[in-house]
């Protein structure tokens, strides 16, 4: 959904990758701390402090693939890197989210399966042969759809933020459901 910026992104990242010149598994690494930054802004009432974590946290996970790519260090454990960090990022999110109480436990437990289950399929679906990055919700789009909420939620009442979560765990399992059809076709 979000490929149509890909051009644009690397126009904006470039710069940044040329002047990082580290190894991207150590800005990898790094972006799950800032995921718990957001988890205790989120636990602790402070949505701002969460929207604003959530961004540099997705900031740095598009980063190490522009230096991994800017720099020729991309590689297969990379990317597998990059995806196990994504996945503890999502939880360690939502984990915040049911400790300040914006969801019941269910809701939360909900949020973290249907992230990591879009993730799965994806990879289990590649590991088949079949490109899988279809779906109205991919984690890009969910971590945009997170902050807007915490923003709304913020300005209004926590109880709209309330409402985009239960949302998003509707489209994440949706998406779940357009990539096993996309696979069964593909495998058909």
């Amino acid at each position: 959904m979000l490929e149509s910026l890909r051009p644009l992104l690397t126009k904006i990242l470039n710069p940044v990758a040329r002047n990082l010149n580290i190894n991207p598994n150590i800005v990898t690494v790094i972006s799950p701390f800032i995921a718990v930054l957001a988890a205790y802004g989120f636990a602790n009432h402070m949505l701002i402090l969460g929207c604003i974590a959530i961004l540099l946290s997705g900031f740095l996970d598009v980063v190490d693939g522009a230096v991994a790519r800017y720099h020729n260090r991309s590689s297969k454990f990379g990317a597998f890197l990059d995806s196990t960090m994504d996945r503890f990022a999502d939880a360690i999110i939502y984990i915040g989210i049911i400790f300040g109480g914006y969801c019941d436990w269910f809701i939360g437990v909900l949020a973290i399966h249907s992230a990591i289950t879009v993730s799965y399929v994806r990879a289990r679906a590649e590991s088949q042969g079949v490109d899988c990055s279809v779906g109205i919700a991919e984690r890009a789009v969910r971590m945009i759809i997170l902050m807007i909420g915490a923003l709304i939620g913020h300005f209004t009442q926590p109880i709209y933020f309330t409402y985009i979560i239960i949302i998003l765990v509707i489209l994440s399992y949706i998406t779940v459901g357009q990539r096993v059809y996309h696979v069964w076709k593909a495998l058909k």
